[in-house]
């Protein structure tokens, strides 16, 4: 029997079948995929899932697939560590890091929902798959595409960092620099999607995508004991991660898994791309688009998107549980990526960076009680971006091959 009704607007909650279809055609709402509840009451327990393999299919029951999983079998179930000394300097009790910078195969949380994406794209017959991409989703729609042995063409805006362009390029998809943004280079993949029978990831596939995020937050929730953190901190591209792991969080409530306890999730943006902390500083439902900054004027690319697809989502997730949202400047994201590394020992993207610089913020301001537990959410790994350190963290000492040289450079400078 199939757990999956089908899809729903969101907007309408009109129906759908189970098709490569996102918007609604009657009132143009994003669709979403729709489980039947009931029958997974009684199959998904807590004993259920802790028996099973830890990767992201051990939830199987709430994600949208319905055959046996072909990729992501090493996808997910990545570390929850709790982070006493940075919790140390920045004045709470409790902090824990969500490292998905070590997430396989390409180290990102995009690891969640590409696979889903592509078990869903081959139950529907699809021998091609893209995406529109800052960098990370190209990485991990290459190298899943490649074990699920599909064509893959791969959309990037042109003059990202080395890192990503080459973690794609090793799993030989077609890679296609545009001359754009990311919301150029969306747009574009739209228009070829509604012309080829290709499955975009992150358009045509996106009801499906989207749910492999909820993974992030079922993790979180196991890893602390089958309870949900009082606080938690995301970063905001496209919108896609944060109303679902809200949404996880809900269905893990509904199910009985985890106690019905507030949570309450924040939202992290760079100051040179934040449409939806914008949002929420003036009030507004309306996500208003803005052009990003130059990548020569930003040292974050991951999260540059004008015109998040699921902005919207991300205010209403964050009204609903008395979060905020707010920005980190190109000097804070620097120094919460060192900070991180100096307290840690992880080293994070920039999209981390965004996030752990808006947690401090978020705790100077008491909007996150010093008593309550707070989960940072680290999506990426430092090794994508080195451009943005490279010219931060010093150089090695030179020495000669002797001990007075050692000692006479290195501990006659101590």
């Amino acid at each position: 029997m199939s757990l999956v009704r089908g899809l729903q607007c969101k907007e309408c909650h009109r129906e759908y079948p189970k098709s490569a279809v996102y918007v609604c055609e009657y009132c143009f709402g994003p669709l979403e995929v729709g489980y039947d509840y009931d029958a997974i009451m009684g199959r998904m327990t807590r004993e259920t899932i802790e028996r099973r393999p830890r990767n992201l299919w051990r939830y199987r029951e709430l994600l949208p697939i319905e055959s046996e999983p072909q990729v992501g079998l090493y996808s997910g179930y990545t570390p929850l560590i709790r982070a006493d000394n940075l919790a140390r300097e920045l004045g709470v009790s409790e902090l824990w890091v969500k490292n998905d910078g070590v997430n396989a195969p390409t180290l990102s949380y995009k690891d969640r929902v590409v696979p889903v994406a592509i078990m869903k794209a081959i139950e529907l017959g699809f021998d091609t798959v893209g995406c529109a991409s800052t960098g990370n989703l190209a990485n991990s729609v290459s190298a899943h595409g490649a074990k699920a042995g599909l064509t893959r063409y791969i959309f990037i805006p042109a003059g990202l960092e080395v890192g990503k362009v080459l973690g794609s390029l090793i799993y030989q998809p077609c890679l296609v620099a545009v001359e754009g943004n990311y919301d150029e280079v969306n747009r574009l993949c739209s228009e070829i999607a509604s012309k080829y029978r290709w499955a975009f990831v992150n358009v045509n596939m996106r009801p499906y995508y989207t749910e492999g995020a909820k993974t992030y937050g079922f993790e979180v929730a196991e890893q602390l004991g089958w309870r949900a953190p009082r606080n938690l901190v995301c970063p905001v591209a496209g919108g896609t991660i944060l109303p679902k792991i809200w949404k996880g969080l809900k269905e893990f409530r509904q199910l009985g898994l985890i106690p019905d306890e507030p949570t309450r999730i924040f939202a992290a943006q760079a100051e040179s791309c934040p449409p939806v902390v914008n949002a929420i500083h003036t009030g507004t439902d309306i996500i208003r688009p803005v052009k990003p900054w130059s990548m020569e004027e930003s040292v974050d690319s991951s999260l540059r998107i004008g015109n998040p697809a699921d902005g919207h989502y991300v205010v209403e997730a964050i009204r609903e549980t008395g979060g905020w949202g707010e920005k980190a400047s190109n000097a804070e994201i620097i120094e919460a990526i060192k900070l991180l590394a100096g307290t840690e020992g992880i080293w994070t993207e920039t999209a981390g960076g965004v996030t752990l610089a808006v947690t401090r913020k978020l705790i100077q301001q008491g909007r996150i009680p010093r008593d309550e537990s707070v989960v940072v959410c680290i999506t990426g790994n430092g090794l994508k971006t080195v451009e943005a350190v490279a010219a931060q963290v010093g150089a090695p000492t030179r020495i000669k091959p002797t001990l007075a040289s050692f000692e006479e450079t290195v501990l006659g400078s101590m």
